[in-house]
């Protein structure tokens, strides 16, 4: 029932269609684009690094409320121009749609001016290369331009913000709070150009200062030391894209996502996209309630993304989404995919019976992606452990003697040192005792003892190594299921009675487009009517899921992705499973010889510093560690 109407309500006013005051433009863009002081800062940045400087000085007070000054060492602005400086949609930046479309500076628009001038005390000083004094002018476009001192650059000083929009200041937060806001938008520029130094300042107090140097020092000073101690370096380029940085390791991980730094062109962006890509390359090696830490650079023509498609521009829309997605991907995978034994300096293990200088054997598959044994493609056979194309030689009745249970084989715990009945290793050690051996060739040493039945001891040449030998194997089992499905065709199961469930028009539009696709991927979605859908095959992995919601899934990812990420997250949690229950229990008794092939393949797998659910699986303790423990030397 409808409220009776008030008869003190004001009844609606009836205005003409009007043309708005110009100020009232720019307060209306101010709303837009200056949410809050922060978006100050980030446009008068952006400005300076488009003129060229090389030095910028942040200075704030009260959270940047009271005041935001910011000087650069650019090229400045002559003085016949600084009006236009002040006005809207004046600028030096673009001149027609084709510069709008080539975009290769951070700002564009020419409105933050204008608009930061309609809600604050304004002040612009500055003066050109060639120019014997520097120019001031105040307040907005109508204000008079006059002599100043000062060097060569442009100081922006903005006081008061929202003085004249009271209504707009009461959202904001407290004088921390907006300081950190600002803080972090210097952070987020500052690591975008190591070429430049920069200085902070809040309420008189020199907060911080980056001077210029190498990206890799600048990553660390503003993502911290866990991040610098636990990252890898990233360069990839394919046709017009190129990526370059660094990807945190899985322990640099954090409970939240404020260690993510993506730059496209030297834009900070938060774009769904980018997230979605780098997120699906951790998803095998990180916890689902984690977030990993990164700072990456995308570097492309500017004609093929968009940048005019946010007020804050802190969005982009790429011409080739799913090219992207996939680059980002597949570069950020393999980065990670070395994040085994062999990426702290050491070389991949050899084969111990490979001929003096002869060449290695390879591992790797193009592009960094993991080999699977040739003979395990071409006879088929239950999955196994081991493998040709690694640096240990056994067939799968070997390592099911080396990981079948005590009371299936009747093995004695007490004599863990006793070679199995049936177990053959394929190599031969080079020497018995891991001193004699060279330390440099296993980048995880040799086994010493295992530790309650759950952890391997190891010596190498850097101290002590121990391993948790299920969440080892749970890795090495895991990679080799993944490899061995990605070698062989998408098995279809078709439904005996077709899953029909009712579908928008954008469904049935994607599902008539991507057939091709959709079919790759093992799904057989056909259009019944124009709200029907039928569900006629499904991957026959992925059987025993929900037809519907499978389905669902898939065209939503098709659309938006242009590939499925969603069978690929759902194929490896299901072969993860799989790895978990097959792998080698706790309490299980490993010989000498079983240790080390556990070692070796480890060296041998990517990705194998953690287990499909995130967990580390080996841990190293320098020899300088434990001598501290025992006060050695001191």
């Amino acid at each position: 029932m409808n409220a009776p109407h008030s008869p003190t309500a004001t009844p609606p006013t009836y205005r003409p269609i009007q043309a708005l005051p110009d100020q009232l433009i720019s307060q209306i863009a101010a709303g837009e684009v200056i949410e809050r002081p922060s978006a100050v800062v980030k446009e008068l940045l952006e400005n300076a690094l488009d003129a060229g400087a090389t030095q910028i000085t942040v200075r704030l007070e009260q959270g940047g409320v009271k005041r935001i000054a910011i000087t650069d060492n650019g090229r400045g602005i002559p003085p016949d121009q600084l009006p236009l400086a002040l006005a809207r949609h004046a600028t030096s930046k673009i001149a027609s749609l084709t510069d709008l479309e080539n975009v290769g500076t951070l700002g564009f628009r020419g409105e933050a001016l204008a608009s930061i001038a309609s809600v604050a005390q304004l002040t612009v000083t500055t003066r050109t290369a060639d120019a014997p004094h520097a120019w001031e002018i105040t307040g907005s476009q109508h204000g008079t331009v006059s002599p100043a001192s000062g060097a060569q650059g442009t100081t922006i000083d903005v006081q008061d913000l929202y003085f004249n929009t009271p209504a707009r200041r009461k959202f904001l937060k407290s004088e921390q709070t907006e300081y950190g806001h600002c803080a972090e938008i210097v952070r987020r520029i500052a690591l975008a150009r190591p070429d430049v130094s920069f200085s902070l300042t809040h309420n008189g107090k020199t907060v911080d200062h980056w001077n210029v140097g190498e990206f890799a020092k600048r990553s660390a000073h503003i993502l911290g030391d866990e991040f610098a101690n636990a990252r890898l370096s990233l360069d990839e380029a394919a046709g017009p894209l190129r990526l370059h940085g660094f990807v945190g390791l899985p322990t640099a991980s954090k409970a939240r996502a404020d260690g993510q730094y993506f730059y496209v062109n030297g834009r900070f962006v938060r774009d769904k996209l980018l997230t979605h890509a780098v997120r699906a390359a951790y998803q095998d090696v990180l916890h689902g309630d984690r977030y990993p830490s990164y700072a990456l650079s995308m570097e492309l023509d500017p004609a093929l993304v968009d940048v005019n498609v946010h007020p804050s521009k802190i969005e982009v829309r790429f011409r080739d989404s799913r090219s992207v997605h996939q680059f980002v991907f597949h570069a950020v995978s393999r980065a990670l995919a070395q994040t085994s034994a062999t990426s702290f300096g050491n070389t991949p293990a050899p084969q111990p019976n490979q001929p003096a200088g002869s060449a290695p054997i390879p591992w790797m598959r193009e592009q960094q992606q993991a080999s699977f044994p040739q003979q395990f493609a071409e006879q088929p056979r239950p999955f196994s452990f081991g493998g040709g194309g690694f640096g240990v030689r056994q067939n799968s009745e070997a390592y099911g003697a080396m990981f079948r249970g005590n009371a299936e084989d009747g093995g004695n715990p007490s004599q863990p040192n006793q070679p199995q009945a049936g177990y053959t290793t394929g190599f031969t050690p080079r020497s018995s005792t891991p001193q004699e051996m060279p330390a440099g060739d296993f980048p995880l040493g040799f086994a010493l003892a295992q530790l309650h039945g759950i952890y391997v001891l190891a010596q190498n040449s850097a101290g002590l190594v121990v391993v948790d030998m299920h969440a080892a194997h749970e890795r090495i089992l895991y990679e080799q299921l993944k490899n061995a499905l990605d070698d062989k065709e998408m098995f279809v199961q078709p439904l005996l009675i077709p899953v029909t469930f009712y579908a928008d028009a954008v469904e049935v539009g994607t599902a008539e487009e991507h057939q091709e696709t959709l079919s790759a991927l093992g799904f057989d979605i056909a259009v019944m009517s124009p709200t029907t859908l039928a569900v006629r095959a499904v991957p026959a992995l992925l059987k025993n899921a929900d037809a519907q919601t499978l389905a669902r899934d898939v065209l939503r990812d098709v659309r938006e992705y242009g590939g499925s990420r969603v069978l690929l997250e759902r194929r490896n949690e299901l072969l993860g499973t799989l790895a978990c229950h097959t792998a080698v229990r706790a309490n299980r008794s490993l010989t000498i010889p079983e240790m080390n092939a556990l070692l070796r393949q480890m060296e041998a797998t990517e990705r194998s510093d953690q287990c499909n659910h995130g967990r580390p699986t080996w841990s190293q303790m320098a020899l300088s560690d434990l001598d501290k423990l025992f006060l050695r030397g001191q």
